[in-house]
Order: C-alpha cells, then structure tokens, then sequence
C-alpha cells in the first residue's frame, strides 16, 4: 500500500494524506445486499450526553463481514473487488464462490483481483487461505484470529495487523500478539494466513479538524484548561499543574496507567502478559 500526499491547494489540503485510490478497485458497494444500515452513534441517552466527544458525522452503512468462512469449507472462491470500508480501517474484499454466492471478507496487504482463496481444515499455506492452527506452520504471520470455537475471527482485524503462530507443542497452540502477548488457543480454531491490508493507515495525516467531524467526532477540551467545578484539573493560574498525585476524569476516578482489563476469566490462557514482554 502506498499513501499520496495532496497538493496544497488550498490551506485545509496542506499536509494532508490519503490512501492511492488505485489500490481500491471499486470506491462504491458492489452488492447491496450485503448492506446493513447501522444506527447513528451520537453520544446521547434520552438527550444526555453519556459519551462525550461525539456526535454528527457521516451517515454510513455496515458491510456485513464474514468472519467465519467455514460453512464454504473446501469451496474455492475469487476476489471479484477490493473495497473502502467506512466502518472499519482495513480494507475488504468480495468473494465470488463457484455457486454465486458473494461474501465480503478481511482483505490481506497482498491481495489483487482475480486471486484464489479457499477455507478448509487443511489447505495451501498462502495469504488469504484460512485453516486450523494445527495446519499452519510454525512462524507464519495470520490475521481474523479465532478465540473462541466455532464463533469465527474476534482479534487481529485491524490494518497492518498480525500475529504470529510460535507453538504447536502441547495441547493449545501458541500466538504472539503485536502487543508482545502470547496466548494460549484451540488447535482446532481458524485464523487466516497474511497480513491486514492498509498497513500503512497509521501514517495518514488528517490534514484539517472537518475530516475528524465527518468521522462523528466533536472536539476535545483539556482538563486544565476548565474551571474546578467541570474538572478535577481545573482551576489555578497560567499554565499550572494538575495537582495532584495522578490524572483523574471529570468525575474523579483514575485515569492514564491505570488497568482496565474486565475479561478474567481469560486469564489463564495469557502465557505472557503484554507488560512483561514491554519490560523485557
């Protein structure tokens, strides 16, 4: 993938950056039926602000994902478009399998119209094939990781994204995370083989705050920049510090550094926890 700069036309195109649109061969859906329309997040409960910093943006609709791929296992099909996805940072394919039937699925940095990929128990180690783990070979790079069996891709699905298989001894299989994490995971369980397409999506420049407005994003105030009774950091004189020990949110709870993680009944699979790899 290749990111082009904009000429400065204008002073809102000045630094700006965008993805080659010759890397995307159809700008608009090519089959609505795979079309669903989503409901606008504004950030509101019953007219109460719940979420802040959101509110407005474009109107867009989801493209309805296939994750999973195993009910066409075995049956080939050909990527007949590579598409924009509003909903998602990673670019997405269409799949046309032999019986007509279309799908849209995770598009790999490598993938080009007209390429071959297939879902099996066992298939071609190459991009874009999705297999059992026990079938990859070690050190390989897979994406739309499957966590829990039978329930299709939950991690590694954002761009430039992969993880990378490092162990097939004993009875789970283990993966490294870009985080530095190694999970323990099924054997049994899918995962795609590549590379998330738009690796390069991290080094888009939005160029003007309007760009960030069509995403449905409203602008940020700094904590100290308020009065005491709109934030705990608020208040003081020129440029003064928080003070206090450590940052809180508006309403006074920790914030920055602070551990967030909810889900413990996954813990055990956590070989290596992604601070320790950072440490190390």
């Amino acid at each position: 993938m290749a990111i082009k700069k904009l000429k400065p036309v204008t002073n809102a195109q000045r630094n700006t950056s965008v993805v080659r649109s010759d890397q995307i061969s159809s700008k608009k859906p090519t089959v609505k039926s795979l079309l669903k329309t989503s409901k606008k997040v504004t950030g509101r409960s019953g007219g109460t602000i719940s979420i802040r910093h959101r509110g407005g943006g474009t109107r867009s609709r989801y493209r309805l994902i296939d994750f999973d791929r195993t009910d066409k296992l075995g049956i080939e099909g050909r990527v007949a478009t590579i598409e924009y996805d509003p909903k998602r940072t990673s670019f997405i394919a269409l799949i046309v399998y032999p019986d007509g039937d279309k799908r849209y699925v995770l598009a790999h940095g490598k993938m080009k119209v007209g390429d071959k990929i297939v879902a099996d128990v066992k298939a071609k180690a190459k991009d874009g094939n999705r297999m059992q783990l026990k079938n990859i070979p070690i050190g390989y790079s897979i994406y739309n990781l499957e966590v829990t069996p039978n329930k299709g891709g939950q991690m590694v699905r954002s761009a430039g994204q992969s993880a990378k298989l490092i162990s097939l001894d004993g009875d789970k299989a283990q993966v490294e995370l870009n985080s530095g994490e190694v999970r323990l995971v099924a054997k049994t369980n899918y995962a795609t083989i590549g590379v998330v397409s738009n690796e390069e999506q991290s080094l888009i420049k939005v160029g003007k705050a309007g760009n960030t407005r069509h995403k449905g994003r409203r602008p940020q105030v700094r904590g100290k920049a308020m009065n005491p009774n709109d934030h705990p950091h608020g208040g003081g004189e020129g440029g003064s510090s928080i003070g206090m020990k450590h940052p809180k949110t508006p309403w006074g709870a920790p914030a920055l550094g602070v551990k967030t993680r909810k889900n413990k009944t996954t813990d055990k699979l956590i070989l290596r926890s992604r601070h320790r790899a950072k440490k190390k």
